[in-house]
């Protein structure tokens, strides 16, 4: 039995050995285990990091971009409303200086149209007065000729033929100062 002995001695070691292999084998699978997620562990912070420092300059470049885009379009509004405003205040020159040439043009008209009415009127009352020099010298030498006729008939009572130069007389008179009054308004004119 001496051989049965040895065959389990050789067995107790085999099994020893196979188990201090798989313990080896086990504590080497156990420590790269554990390196390759310390190492998968590390690779995650960096890439962690490296995303966030990633969005935080993204986020500065973005406000970067926004401060510059806010920046030139306060510039493009306040630029456009200095000129909306100086072309505001030209527009309401002009139209000041336009209103005060069509009031000046209306004053001119008025004081024209004025002028014309008292020149009208002067003449007018030239006209009167001419009107009534040329009645009253009309009047003056209708007594005249009828003095002068008078006279002539007291001379010459019996002929027949002295009323009728009266009438001739008459109307010589009447158009002679008629035509005379109508040259010199003409002259006045």
């Amino acid at each position: 039995m001496s051989n049965g002995n040895g065959v389990a001695a050789t067995l107790s070691d085999a099994a020893e050995t196979v188990k201090e292999k798989a313990s080896e084998i086990g504590e080497a699978v156990a420590s790269t285990a554990s390196a390759t997620v310390a190492k998968a562990k590390k690779a995650a912070k960096s890439a962690e990091k490296s995303v966030k420092s990633t969005v935080a300059s993204a986020k500065k470049a973005v406000a970067k971009r926004t401060d510059k885009a806010s920046k030139v379009v306060k510039k493009t509004v306040a630029n456009a409303k200095k000129k909306l405003a100086t072309a505001s205040a030209d527009a309401k020159k002009e139209v000041a200086s336009l209103k005060k040439k069509v009031a000046g043009k209306k004053a001119a008209g008025k004081k024209a149209a004025k002028k014309v009415a008292k020149k009208a009127t002067a003449k007018k009352a030239a006209v009167k007065k001419a009107v009534k020099k040329v009645a009253k010298k009309v009047t003056a030498k209708k007594a005249a000729v009828k003095k002068a006729v008078k006279k002539a008939a007291a001379k010459k009572a019996p002929a027949k033929k002295a009323p009728a130069k009266k009438a001739a007389v008459k109307k010589a008179a009447k158009k002679a100062p008629a035509k005379k009054a109508a040259k010199k308004a003409a002259k006045k004119k």
